[in-house]
């Protein structure tokens, strides 16, 4: 087979006054050696492939070695030439899963870094020599090595972590609810799984709603998992799942998020000021991984409830492994026994989603992972003898990424993914029909660099180039009244520098720039981070950045299903904000975290569908929206106990936010309906022997707003039919719902249950003293006086659910 193969010829580049370099060749990866080399099959290999490998500089044959002696210091040569590189990955013992955010450093030196979400890490310019490399992680033993770096050579450390055993007499118990001490961006969280698992929740473990007992992370109600951020509504979060975005992050009417916990491995939550390297919304980032799967043995858990069952199932092969995970709602049983004594009984009522990934090591440089992901709805309820509802809508994203050691100090990544979001609501009124159906595709491909040129920098680097196909149809008794159909590209560079400019003060800063081919955008985002350590356990950060978004989600604030996705196009420019935010971090000792965060954000021309608008039939797309603006800003702490048999968290945040839109509440701004001032969180786990552990979680909450009606009046028809009856309300949510709060309290027992492998029962009681918090209020003007009658949340409510591992 004809082997493809480049040649490039010497160049000598002269820039006068600045530098003169021979044999030019990509910078960023001079210290790849010319002895490795490459040959591609053109038959096999696709242009995108061949292009970044030429991009990232792999020696091919007859290549030139890259040499940029002339642009360096005789100083910095000679330390480069006296020096070596240490890189490799971190992983679980147990099963091989990859650690994201271990600490790497070499004891008795100021040289140290951290592993990126691959469980890979790199450390350069290192005088050669003999050291201790001290690997840690919290929740994991502390692995010592020792290591010799030679000068011009790159050594391979792969380490992996064993698990703390729980021990209680000595009592060493650690628990890694959110990462404090491992992150280096203010900001940023990191959520454990065993927060998402021992946390009580509604009827099953849920991944939104352990992040929204995080400081600054509010929700709706009770019933809804979407995630409200400093402000913002959820559509300003973006939602990342093995690099891929998911629009349709919840099931069960926004009940509970689409995630299951049993396939995954790390949950990190950016609640502002995130790197360049994420983009594509104003507000925050949540960003997932699943499990790679078990490369020791094959392994699964299976988990029945009141609400749903789920079971995953993991392991090895020859170079690789594997994950598998499902979960089904189980109701139907319950509806089919109740269909005959029961009206209005759902015909249709599941979820389900599924989970997959697979890995391979192409080699010691080279490994691919394959992730798919599909989750969907369908409700089919007769509200009513004349009233029949059907809700169908789902997620389905795939993503094909390929990581490679470039050299000593240089990792790629190149990640294709896919995303379709589709929502196919249908109602039945007396006859009458309403359909709608709203899609959204998203295509794209990724090409990520990090490049660590020296101890004080880390750079990150890349492109991302996709295309959005969007739909929405509304037909009213099957006439088409709007039908936009939207085909847009969209195109991102980013760069950013880790710069520790000594080792008392670290900056972070970057760029993004996008360009959005609908209504021809380009938009740039500079951003920037600076943090202080005055002293080994405290951090001073500071952060601010300017952030824009090409989509809008319209949704139903008390329940999803009938969410709508819009996108910018021509008079439809996207939003766009700017965020600063300033915090502390104390880590007094290995027992207690402190942090203290303030923030401040804008959001300008938020764009939403024009409710005065009584037809849209025959208008413009851009003719359909109002434009708005926002504001807010707060303060939040976040307490936590992290060894011993008590473990657990304080976190408070006082915050307000605003919007206002024209010809709306007189032109000022207003409170939305998820503006709390205040919000508590409390979780408390304690561990009373090996076999019992028991959870404790509070919340307390100011009530939301809503808007007051003052009365109704009468207008006379000119025309003889009937008056009107309009009512009359006060300002826009200016009126308060009653504080919530609610305690909730959760028993886990291990062991082993009829024989079948180490288990856990867990009973949870939710809303323990049954606080019937307010939803929401409705009035009766047909009555005198008017009557106002409350629609309340959840009452007290058990839960069981047996989970066992084999």
């Amino acid at each position: 087979m004809q082997a493809f193969s480049a040649e490039l010829q010497q160049v000598r580049l002269t820039c006068p006054g600045l530098f003169t370099a021979k044999s030019f060749l990509f910078p960023l990866f001079s210290d790849y050696r010319p002895r490795r080399t490459a040959a591609l099959h053109h038959t096999h290999a696709p242009l995108l492939f061949i292009l970044f490998f030429l991009f990232v500089g792999i020696s091919f044959p007859g290549f030139s070695q890259p040499a940029l002696a002339e642009m360096r210091s005789d100083t910095a040569l000679e330390s480069e030439l006296n020096s070596g590189s240490l890189n490799g990955y971190v992983s679980e013992a147990r099963t091989g899963e990859a650690i994201w955010g271990a600490n790497i450093i070499l004891e008795g030196t100021t040289l140290g870094t951290s592993t990126n979400s691959a469980g890979f890490f790199t450390l350069t310019r290192i005088p050669e020599g003999s050291y201790t490399a001290v690997i840690s992680f919290i929740g994991f033993r502390e692995m010592r090595r020792e290591i010799t770096i030679v000068a011009g050579e790159t050594l391979r450390l792969d380490a992996e972590l064993t698990e703390s055993g729980v021990e209680l007499d000595d009592v060493t118990l650690v628990s890694d609810f959110f990462d404090l001490e491992q992150r280096q961006s203010v900001g940023v969280t990191t959520v454990s799984t065993q927060l998402i698992r021992d946390t009580p929740a509604v009827l099953q473990a849920d991944v939104f709603r352990s992040i929204q007992l995080l400081p600054g992370i509010t929700s709706a109600s009770d019933f809804s998992s979407g995630l409200y951020i400093r402000g913002g509504t959820p559509d300003q979060t973006l939602i990342l799942l093995d690099n891929t975005t998911v629009y349709n992050p919840t099931h069960f009417f926004g009940f509970f998020s689409t995630f299951n916990p049993d396939a995954i491995r790390d949950v990190r939550v950016f609640k502002g000021g995130f790197p360049p390297e994420y983009g594509g919304r104003i507000g925050s980032v949540v960003d997932i991984y699943n499990k790679d799967g078990n490369r020791r043995q094959r392994s699964g858990t299976a988990s029945v409830g009141m609400l749903s069952s789920r079971a995953s199932f993991e392991g090895p092969f020859e170079g690789g492994s594997y994950m598998f995970a499902i979960r089904r709602s189980t109701l139907e049983p319950l509806l089919w026994a109740l269909r005959g004594s029961v009206d209005n009984i759902p015909r249709s009522f599941y979820f389900l989603d599924a989970n997959a990934k697979i890995n391979y090591d192409l080699g010691q440089r080279d490994r691919l992972s394959l992730s798919f992901y599909t989750g969907l709805d369908d409700v089919v309820f007769p509200a009513s003898d004349d009233l029949l509802l059907n809700l169908f809508y789902g997620n389905i994203t795939g993503s094909l990424t390929w990581r490679r050691i470039l050299s000593g100090s240089t990792f790629g990544t190149l990640t294709f993914t896919g995303s379709r979001y589709f929502n196919e609501p249908r109602f039945e009124f007396g006859g009458t029909v309403f359909e709608r159906k709203n899609t959204v595709n998203d295509f794209s491909v990724k090409a990520d660099i990090e490049w660590t040129p020296d101890q004080n920098h880390t750079v990150k680097s890349g492109l991302w180039a996709g295309t959005l196909l969007f739909t929405l149809q509304d037909r009213f008794d099957g006439n088409l009244t709007q039908s936009p159909d939207l085909t847009s590209g969209y195109y991102t560079f980013y760069i950013q520098d880790r710069w520790r400019i000594t080792p008392r003060w670290i900056f972070l800063g970057g760029a993004r720039a996008a360009y959005f081919t609908s209504g021809n955008f380009f938009r740039a985002e500079p951003r920037a981070q600076l943090e202080y350590r005055p002293t080994e356990n405290l951090r001073l950060q500071t952060a601010a950045g300017r952030y824009h978004q090409f989509k809008s989600l319209i949704t139903n604030e008390a329940f999803s299903g009938f969410d709508v996705w819009l996108l910018t196009d021509r008079g439809v420019a996207p939003a766009y904000g700017d965020q600063f935010m300033a915090g502390a971090k104390w880590n007094p000792n290995n027992t207690w975290s402190f942090e203290l965060e303030g923030f401040y954000r804008t959001m300008r021309q938020l764009f939403e569908f024009d409710p005065r608008i009584p037809d849209a039939a025959g208008l413009e797309y851009s003719e359909l929206f109002r434009f708005g603006e926002g504001f807010a800003y707060g303060v939040e702490v976040l307490a936590q106990r992290n060894r011993g048999r008590l473990t657990g968290f304080l976190g408070y945040t006082w915050g307000t936010t605003r919007r206002k839109f024209p010809g709306f509440n007189d032109d000022n701004f207003f409170p939305p309906k998820f503006d709390r001032i205040h919000d508590l969180s409390l979780v408390a786990n304690y561990r009373l022997n090996a076999r019992w552990m028991s959870t404790v979680v509070f919340g307390y909450a100011t009530g939301q707003t809503y808007t007051e009606p003052l009365g109704r009046t009468q207008i006379n028809n000119p025309f003889g039919t009937e008056p009107d009856n309009p009512i009359i309300v006060g300002r826009v949510n200016a009126s308060r719902l009653p504080a919530y709060h609610r305690l909730d309290v959760g028993f886990t027992r291990y062991g082993r249950f009829f024989n079948l492998g180490d288990s856990e029962l867990q009973l949870q009681i939710i809303n323990l003293y049954s606080r019937r918090n307010v939803w929401f209020y409705q009035f009766d003007f047909d009555e005198n006086p008017v009557q106002r009658i409350t629609v309340q949340m959840l009452p007290i409510l058990p839960s069981v659910t047996y989970t066992v591992n084999f």
